[in-house]
């Protein structure tokens, strides 16, 4: 077996002292503990079980909102949006006057785990089901640890199983994904374009490609498909497969979620959605800008509708009446100015609107009947974003030390698990 590095390292004011075994944490979006417990309920995560007595399984706090973008990006710094900038998935950028998709590192003000664990010595490997992210989760690998002469031309590996197809070794690390899976390149709304991931993950483990890696899948199942379904249930299923071989190859394993999954729909099966932008201009008048951060390339999966918007009034709209009437509004929990939303939610300041507003756990927001398509979700609307989808699993293979077992009965973020995986196991 090749030497695996237990060099220490420090990021964003964290110090990680690996053990000298393979590291894995993966991040199973949109998995509300629920589909973990309908599948347990049904012996379908032996795996699951298993780390769950001989390791830990509990709860974090992710960040808010409860959305992917901001919650990855959290987890691969391990510090709050207010650190490192990502606040949504989209923003307005009132210096440009445009509304911005973040998707690229060009917006992260802090710096991944990954280059720093590079040039420590490890084989570091990212694997995420959407393309959006392999840009933030790739940021400074290839160029930084190419520079530092560790592992080979690039230093890393980092791809998504989107565009598995499309790997390169200059731009990706690795070039022969599809023979290495032995799988060919799935559809993004599928099962599988998360399953691939996972397999993604054993595969360079088993050829001792990688010893220290992040395996991020995607929500579609969630978004479509309830706990209690045959489908989700076997879809939990297989991944509970991946974790048992993930264990046996000897990585020390960690699990969690960038955020819940709620149904969001009335009695009668349609989507509760209240139309902000709609029902502030016809109260008070036009010229309101609302911003939905979930909105991203994959809107079968919600339609852009999630529990959390951010308000740019108008020239001249004082904020506090605005603000006590959707305080009152049927369906609305919270709502902040952009200072109170910053401290309290831990959110760049200078990347929100005057408001922010969230939902309760089964309506979303939306901006006009007119800018969103229902059709896209036919089937039932389930989505997040809001405060409801905040809480997460948190699970790991193997038995916390006293130290971190104290931290996990506090008010542990999901942002803390490669600290915990690689700090609170040994």
């Amino acid at each position: 077996m090749n030497s695996i590095s237990t060099q220490p390292f420090s990021v964003n004011g964290r110090d990680y002292a690996p053990a000298q075994r393979p590291i894995v944490v993966i991040c199973l979006d949109g998995s509300a503990d629920e589909y973990f417990d309908a599948a347990l309920a049904r012996d379908r995560m032996p795996n699951l079980k298993a780390m769950s007595v001989r390791g830990y399984r509990g709860f974090a706090r992710g960040a808010m909102p409860s959305f992917t973008n901001v919650n990855n990006s959290s987890i691969v710094t391990g510090v709050p949006p207010s650190v490192h900038g990502i606040g949504g998935n989209f923003f307005f950028d009132t210096a440009s006057g445009e509304e911005v998709m973040m998707n690229s590192s060009k917006f992260l003000r802090a710096e991944t785990i990954f280059p720093v664990a590079a040039r420590a010595g490890r084989r570091v490997a990212v694997v995420t089901a959407k393309e959006k992210l392999r840009d933030i989760f790739a940021s400074g690998l290839f160029a930084e640890s190419a520079s530092a002469g560790s592992h080979g031309p690039t230093g890393g590996i980092a791809f998504s199983s989107e565009r598995a197809n499309l790997a390169r070794v200059e731009t990706h690390g690795i070039g022969d994904v599809e023979p290495l899976v032995g799988k060919p390149t799935p559809a993004i709304y599928s099962g599988d374009a998360s399953l691939y991931v996972l397999w993604a993950g054993v595969a360079l483990l088993e050829r001792h490609r990688a010893d220290f890696l992040y395996l991020s899948t995607t929500d579609f199942m969630q978004h479509k498909y309830a706990p209690e379904t045959p489908e989700a249930l076997d879809f939990y299923a297989a991944i509970d497969v991946e974790l048992g071989r993930l264990q046996k190859l000897g990585a020390v394993v960690g699990v969690t979620a960038d955020h819940g999954m709620n149904a969001k729909q009335k009695a009668d099966g349609t989507p509760n959605v209240i139309y902000l932008e709609s029902v502030l201009t016809e109260k008070f008048g036009p010229g309101f800008r609302v911003i939905l951060p979930i909105t991203d390339p994959y809107v079968v999966h919600h339609g852009a509708l999630g529990s959390f918007a951010v308000v740019h009034l108008p020239p001249g709209q004082a904020a506090d009446p605005v603000h006590q009437w959707l305080m009152q509004f049927e369906g609305v929990s919270e709502v902040y100015d952009r200072a109170t939303a910053a401290r309290k939610l831990e959110l760049p300041e200078d990347r929100m609107g005057e408001l922010v507003v969230m939902a309760g756990r089964h309506a979303v927001l939306g901006r006009t009947p007119e800018y969103h398509d229902l059709k896209a979700i036919e089937g039932g609307l389930r989505s997040h974003g809001g405060r409801y989808e905040e809480m997460v699993p948190l699970v790991f293979s193997e038995p916390l030390n006293p130290v971190y077992a104290a931290k996990a009965s506090g008010d542990p973020r999901n942002f803390d698990v490669f600290d915990f995986t690689i700090n609170g196991t040994h």
